[in-house]
């Protein structure tokens, strides 16, 4: 890989405006490259790109590549894209934004880079908050906005990164990890990995790649099975259950105000108490990861005691959009039921008077594997709504409908008949309106709405919120 970026000039990248490729541009138009690109609709973030001094053409067009000697595209944009396909036919080098990205963290000493199947944008943030807080000029590649940081990613000066690891068809094995962390291993994206196995022996790969240190879950079976035959790198356990775990925490206590207090133990020494502004336990165990990593960094406890105190969560992480008359409407991008099952715990031990979940299942192949655990998750909640399955990469070959799905949840009480409209219908992802209608008229003063996945369904979220707000003036 290194030699496809030796001795260019001119980069131009597919989809810049992209929250995994805005980033890569930062670090890239900071090491001195000559950029431009291209993107399909106006965003906060292309404006921030063309802040930059970077030129962007709003389409994509054949012409747009000029005389670039690299072109950089996302796993996203389709081989009919005009401009990659322009691209192939000219022979310039080209490079997907998973393979610059293992390049770019080879550029760095300190390559701190977050795996797992739950967790990895919520802890990376943390991380990266808690080293901008200290005053580290960091580098960061995550998979959330971040308001610290002004968005996914930042260029620093500095020789640390930070970068989530995301398995998908193993996209992690191309970074070169220096501190590499595992968060937790859960089934996910068997319709690549196949078996479990087969999945735990990708993050085998992933710790090995790492030059010193790995961060695991001591909590997690999958995880401390997958990393037995690792060696010559340091290891380094965090949790809450297993008493040997390097890092602990005990006390934890929460509040009604979202906020959860857990004394620190290192080594079975106590460092003190750590506060976190973002609710649930699996947010106790990403800070203990975070709090390890930064150790690992060089930052001592007193550090990441503030850090975690000035992080609020990255945006889609039970994220409050509004209150209306005593309701409250927030999104998660919880999309697997270990996700959802988490979060719906943790607004179950908040004081709200009912918890209404709100979903939009991802993926057929996800949601037939998984069905039963979808719906032990979601029955945490009070009431539950459900939307279409996003098919996203996916035809619906097997027959999977959401309305399965809702006959295993008694307290369901809308969902789309989407059986009756056929896979080519425009209809097929447009029925927010009538789950709108539904919750807004079951939502009274003290519940919480919660919009649930990883796909567009925050949209209805903040739709919800609007209807509130007009029924509220009726």
């Amino acid at each position: 890989m290194k030699s496809l970026l030796e001795g260019k000039r001119h980069i131009h990248m597919i989809g810049i405006g992209g929250s995994g490729m805005y980033p890569l541009a930062q670090v890239l138009h900071a090491k001195g490259y000559y950029l431009t690109g291209s993107d399909n609709n106006e965003t906060d973030t292309l404006a921030a790109v063309r802040a930059m001094g970077i030129p962007v053409q709003l389409g994509q067009r054949a012409e747009n590549l000029g005389d670039a000697d690299l072109v950089v595209y996302s796993a996203a944009i389709a081989k009919t894209n005009p401009e990659r396909a322009a691209a192939e036919a000219s022979g310039v080098a080209m490079m997907e934004r998973s393979e610059l990205l293992g390049l770019v963290s080879e550029w760095y000493k300190d390559a701190v880079c977050i795996s797992g199947t739950h967790g990895k944008t919520t802890t990376s943030s943390m991380v990266a908050q808690i080293l901008f807080t200290a005053g580290i000029d960091l580098s960061a590649v995550i998979g959330g906005k971040l308001p610290a940081i002004g968005g996914s990613g930042r260029a620093g000066s500095s020789d640390v990164f930070v970068c989530e690891a995301c398995e998908y068809v193993d996209t992690f094995l191309r970074l070169s990890p220096d501190i590499a962390v595992i968060l937790n291993i859960d089934e996910d994206h068997m319709e690549y990995f196949k078996t479990l196995e087969n999945l735990k022996a990708s993050f085998t790969k992933f710790a090995e790649k790492a030059s010193r240190t790995v961060i695991y879950n001591g909590d997690d079976a999958n995880t401390c099975d997958a990393l037995k035959g690792v060696s010559g790198k340091e290891m380094i356990s965090f949790g809450i259950q297993n008493a040997d775990c390097m890092w602990r925490a005990e006390n934890i206590t929460h509040t009604a105000e979202q906020t959860t207090t857990f004394t620190v133990l290192r080594n079975g020494e106590a460092l003190g108490t750590a506060t976190l502004l973002v609710p649930g336990e699996h947010n106790v165990l990403n800070a203990l990861a975070a709090i390890a990593a930064a150790h690992c960094v060089g930052l001592n406890f007193a550090q990441c005691q503030e850090g975690l105190l000035a992080f609020r969560g990255a945006k889609r992480r039970f994220d409050i959009h509004a209150g209306v008359n005593g309701i409250t409407v927030a999104d998660d991008y919880a999309h697997h039921p270990a996700e959802i099952a988490a979060t719906l715990r943790a607004a179950k031990a908040m004081p709200y008077r009912r918890v209404i979940a709100v979903h939009q299942p991802f993926t057929y192949s996800r949601t037939k594997r998984l069905m039963d655990d979808f719906a032990d998750a979601l029955s945490i909640a009070d009431i539950v709504a459900l939307t279409d399955i996003m098919g996203g990469r996916e035809e619906n070959t097997e027959g999977v409908f959401t309305s399965q799905l809702a006959a295993k949840l008694p307290a369901c009480i809308w969902f789309p008949q989407d059986e009756t409209v056929p896979q080519t219908d425009e209809r097929k992802y447009k029925n927010f309106d009538d789950v709108c209608n539904a919750v807004c008229r079951v939502a009274q003063p003290g519940d919480l709405i919660i919009t649930l996945g990883c796909g567009d369904v925050n949209k209805l979220s903040k739709q919800i919120a609007d209807s509130l707000r007009v029924r509220a003036q009726q």
